[in-house]
């Protein structure tokens, strides 16, 4: 009883204190006042990312970005996601134990690599996979558990493994808006006058 007492205690005290998320970010030398990374969030070559404000990374996702990032302003990763702009399991196979003496002034063979960008007001559900080269439209929605690789328009919903284009967030957005008319102007000066 005094154990189980005593773990929770130290559940709340280190969420509290090691795993808030607070706003409040910088990137690239600019101040970001509403943008919220989790401190239990993974980013590797922190300098090559690139982020729009009110953007949320959340809990236990890897950002890596070798290759170069850039979130849009307003996008939101839930938990558990990877972001890798290279792989390397190619060349690894390929060359063996040759991999690790390869001469840096020439390309790996096999070697996969590119920059990831993600539009504005996107949203990458948990467990999702965006790969090297990969570009995502504006108001994207990929679903949790999808393999993203290439390129997609603005709007798109994702889902799979490869992931295939399943449907538009427009119409989603359009039944919210007639819910909402109020909203019209907010939603048009990011999305621009859409229609599903």
């Amino acid at each position: 009883m005094m154990r189980a007492t005593l773990n929770r205690w130290r559940r709340r005290l280190a969420r509290a204190l090691l795993y808030r998320v607070v706003f409040g970010e910088r990137s690239q030398g600019r101040p970001l006042a509403y943008t919220r990374i989790s401190p239990a969030a993974c980013i590797e070559h922190e300098d090559r990312l690139v982020l729009g404000d009110h953007v949320y990374i959340g809990p236990f996702n890897l950002i890596e970005a070798s290759g170069g990032i850039t979130i849009g302003d307003g996008v939101q990763i839930t938990s558990h996601c990877s972001l890798v702009t290279h792989a390397s399991h190619r060349s690894q196979r390929l060359l063996g134990e040759g991999y690790v003496n390869w001469p840096t002034s020439q390309p790996r063979p096999g070697w996969i690599a590119g920059p990831i960008a993600i539009g504005p007001y996107s949203f990458i559900g948990p467990h999702a996979l965006i790969e090297a080269g990969t570009t995502l439209g504006r108001g994207t929605l990929v679903c949790a558990g999808s393999f993203v690789r290439g390129e997609y328009p603005d709007f798109a919903i994702l889902e799979g493994q490869p992931a295939r284009i399943v449907g538009d967030t427009r119409r989603a957005d359009a039944r919210l808006l007639e819910q909402y008319p109020a909203l019209r102007p907010l939603y048009e000066a990011w999305a621009g006058a859409t229609r599903a």
